[in-house]
């Protein structure tokens, strides 16, 4: 299982000057390298590294740096193509798709840049790298991270990339970790934990308890901050002034780490609860979801303001951490679903937190109803699994 350990580095003045100059350098080289490659159809890295490498060699950049920066370009491009293929760009022809397709890809001056083990070592005993730059090999940089950190980067190996932000130099080291042997669940649906994504509750499982929901990871504390959020950029848009500009992107990453840190609360709460019993984690896969749900215009915002991605994958991550195995379903007709009789019906949800079964009667928190939906697919695609091999669970459909 792969894991991206971030650590902030501690340079003295003349190595974060030396730093910020490599990369600048790197960047220069790569806006080369994508003017080049647009014009190009052949964008495979050992092609433009034909092309270009003696370029990058006299700007400055040492061998092994001028490998990396071709590949990061190729890779950009490569990305971008498949954005292009799959539509997120428009329909070929459409404005957007012709001015994507049509301009060069161009890196910031202070964009990171990967570095392999050539370029870049840890000395994990002294909590200092060793790393290559436009002014020389800089060692001793100094760098500081948590005790848990440390341990995954004793055994470290491959790339890592150097990122500036907000005036502060970071490496984003990628380890290979050993994924603990799954727990097997219960053959009984219950032992596994269904987990129901949504906007008014962020997440509710089969192990909350409904009378509770409306107090939990709902609409108090995290609905209002992201209101006051929205509030706040809606006056800083029109003021329209540089400061304004400036205080919108501090807002922004702030935004984003307040997110990032609810998740990971989130994620390791729902870890524990399915710890604690030893059951597997049903959760529902939201990829896609704004493209395919037509909402009301105040809903809108919340939709797209929070990183449902990032918490599938931040439990799944630490479920198989945990030795607990995860299961991604397919959330097609589970809100409207009776996990009691399976009876499907728009009509058994009069409102967004009520669901009430027309066939048997039973009835119940909405969200809560889903997440059983959910965890019963969970059951059975694992088990179609362990019996024929990978395959995806079945919607629920009327009956």
């Amino acid at each position: 299982m792969k894991r991206v350990v971030v650590v902030k580095l501690a340079p003295t003045r003349e190595q974060y000057l030396a730093l910020k100059a490599t990369l600048k350098l790197c960047n220069a080289g790569a806006n080369m390298v994508a003017r080049l490659a647009q014009t190009t159809l052949d964008r495979r890295p050992f092609a433009l590294q034909k092309q270009v490498y003696a370029h990058l060699k006299a700007c400055g950049l040492s061998a092994q740096p001028a490998i990396r920066v071709i590949k990061k370009v190729a890779d950009a491009y490569a990305a971008r193509q498949a954005n292009l293929a799959n539509g997120n760009y428009g329909t070929p022809g459409s404005k957007r798709y012709v001015k994507v397709f049509g301009k060069p890809i161009m890196f910031r001056e202070h964009a990171g840049q990967p570095f392999d083990d050539r370029c870049l070592s840890w000395q994990i005993d002294q909590s200092t790298v060793s790393i290559w730059s436009s002014a020389g090999r800089l060692r001793g940089v100094g760098f500081v991270c948590a005790p848990w950190q440390l341990k995954l980067l004793a055994d470290r190996k491959g790339e890592s990339d150097l990122v500036f932000r907000d005036g502060d130099f970071y490496l984003h080291a990628t380890v290979d970790t050993d994924t603990p042997p799954a727990l097997v669940p219960a053959d009984d649906p219950t032992g596994w934990l269904g987990v129901d994504l949504g906007i008014v509750n962020l997440a509710v499982t089969t192990a909350d308890n409904p009378a509770d929901l409306d107090a939990r990871w709902s609409g108090g504390a995290v609905t209002a901050r992201r209101k006051r959020n929205r509030i706040l950029r809606s006056v800083l848009q029109k003021v329209g002034t540089k400061s304004a500009k400036r205080k919108l992107k501090a807002r922004r990453r702030k935004e984003t780490r307040y997110a990032t840190d609810v998740n990971h609360q989130l994620s390791k709460t729902i870890v524990a609860q399915a710890q604690r019993t030893g059951q597997g984690i049903a959760v529902e896969d939201l990829s896609g979801i704004r493209d395919r749900v037509r909402l009301a215009r105040t809903q809108r915002h919340q939709l797209h303001s929070w990183a449902f991605a990032q918490l599938r994958d931040q439990i799944t991550y630490k479920a198989q951490a945990a030795g607990l195995p995860v299961q991604v379903i397919n959330p097609r007709n589970t809100s409207k679903t009776c996990h009691r009789c399976g009876r499907c019906d728009p009509a058994n949800r009069p409102s967004q937190a009520l669901f009430r079964c027309r066939n048997c009667g039973w009835s119940g928190h909405a969200d809560h109803n889903a997440a059983m939906n959910i965890a019963a697919l969970g059951h059975r695609s694992y088990r179609a699994a362990q019996s024929t091999g990978p395959k995806a669970a079945t919607p629920l459909t009327a009956s």
